[in-house]
């Protein structure tokens, strides 16, 4: 996004795909790491793949921004939990990137039940020369070595390697939805529908319980945890969302338990707009604390808010994503599209927010302007350096000539997935089994 939202002048870079769709193959997460030069992505397949961002050279100017294959590894496997009698799919719920402290690049993964801790080095050289072995690895008759050579490192293509290092097991009943790292690079939290665990990067085999909100009888349960994220910059405060639509603002400081929050950030409801699907829209599908840490992003299923942490009694900001569709509720709780967890995202400088919407649209809201586009991630954009069009919907009445009427949408075509990059205006979108990669050639910098 440039000064004036004007995102005709974003491109599309990159583009993963397959004509034939498993379900395997679906896009389940994105996630840049805190340079933006790598983005991985996770599956339902269990797979993760991670790309690396092209450096520009003399001879393509424009060639910086193409994230090219880095590489692929498989994460999780299927399950089964004998006790329970329960199958444990292998789709990647998230990814987090650990902030980099050497050469290596580390990342967490999840997939229902179990947190997965990944290094990714880089292989340029091998040695060369041992005394004590041959060119195959294998043992040499000591008889036969007359003499001591020095090894030496020779050059060698370049190998990415990447390993497992922990695995985070048992910490979880239910099914997690959301990690995040810590500010103290430290220590890391995972939430499922009612607890939350405070884990450390370095133990394995035990976690701290911070939220329980499981009631002594489950036929109590009115509400269950839907996203939760550290702050960015104190080590010390976390928020979690609510199927209510509330967001719990907490303090380790304060008790080794938070069940009792902060701050309860909460918007009465509009009478008036009382609906049957009045709950079900108002659940928080993500929470994101903007870069700043003063602001916090929440999605419900047809808005998105921005949250000051200093009041809590309404958001200061809310965008319409898809208004058109509140005639359209009863259809799409029959289809269970109401359910739909949609993402958010913050651009680098906090001024810019994005999320997804259906029939591959995706929609980004400038908080100083107040301008609002919204955009389509298709084939027919695909080309690379392809300028993006606008598009609208209509609701009735006169239509224009590239206008979409709300009948004619693609519900099985959604973006809930999507990641910004932490500097640039570059923006990852993931539609079923594509990638797209966009980037704002012209105002390639923040503004």
């Amino acid at each position: 996004m440039g000064e004036d939202t004007d995102t005709r002048k974003i491109n599309h870079s990159f583009l993963r795909d397959h004509s034939y769709v498993t379900e395997a193959d679906v896009i389940s997460t994105v996630e840049f790491n805190h340079t933006g030069e790598l983005l991985a992505t996770g599956d339902r397949g269990g797979r993760v793949v991670i790309f690396q961002r092209e450096p520009e050279s003399k001879n393509a100017p424009h060639g910086q921004g193409e994230y090219d294959v880095y590489s692929t590894f498989q994460s999780h496997e299927p399950e089964f939990d004998y006790l329970k009698s329960l199958e444990i799919e292998e789709k990647i719920n998230k990814i987090k990137w650990l902030p980099q402290q050497n050469a290596a690049h580390s990342l967490l993964s999840t997939n229902d039940k179990t947190i997965k801790l990944w290094k990714i080095t880089e292989r340029d050289k091998r040695p060369e020369g041992y005394n004590l072995k041959d060119e195959e690895g294998k043992l040499k008759d000591l008889s036969t070595v007359t003499s001591l050579q020095v090894p030496v490192l020779k050059p060698m293509d370049l190998m990415v390697e990447v390993s497992p290092r922990r695995i985070f097991a048992n910490g979880h009943t239910y099914h997690i939805n959301s990690i995040s790292v810590n500010s103290d690079c430290e220590t890391y939290m995972s939430a499922d529908d009612l607890r939350i665990n405070l884990w450390h990067l370095a133990i394995t085999d035990r976690s701290f319980n911070i939220v329980d909100i499981k009631p002594a009888n489950m036929e109590d349960l009115t509400e269950v945890i839907t996203a939760s994220e550290f702050h960015p910059h104190h080590c010390n405060l976390f928020v979690y969302s609510s199927s209510k639509g509330s967001l719990r603002l907490c303090d380790m400081r304060a008790a080794a338990l938070c069940d009792k929050h902060s701050k309860l950030f909460e918007e009465p409801e509009d009478p008036s707009n009382r609906s049957f699907f009045s709950e079900i829209i108002s659940s928080v599908s993500d929470v994101k604390f903007s870069h700043s840490g003063r602001y916090m992003l929440t999605r419900d299923y047809l808005t998105v808010k921005v949250w000051d942490l200093n009041m809590e009694a309404r958001p200061i900001e809310t965008y319409q994503v898809h208004d058109y569709l509140r005639s359209k509720l009863c259809s799409l709780y029959e289809s269970d599209c109401i359910f739909d967890k949609f993402e958010c995202a913050w651009n680098g400088s906090d001024s810019v927010i994005m999320t997804g919407a259906y029939n591959n649209f995706f929609r980004m809201f400038d908080r100083n302007t107040k301008r609002d586009v919204t955009l389509e991630a298709s084939r027919e954009s695909s080309k690379p350096r392809a300028v993006l069009k606008p598009r609208r919907v209509c609701v009735g009445g006169k239509r224009r000539r590239d206008d979409i009427s709300v009948d004619s949408l693609d519900f099985t075509k959604k973006i809930l997935h999507t990641a910004w990059h932490p500097a640039e205006n570059i923006i990852a979108i993931a539609a079923t089994n594509n990638l797209y990669i966009f980037q704002d050639k012209v105002n390639s910098d923040m503004h």
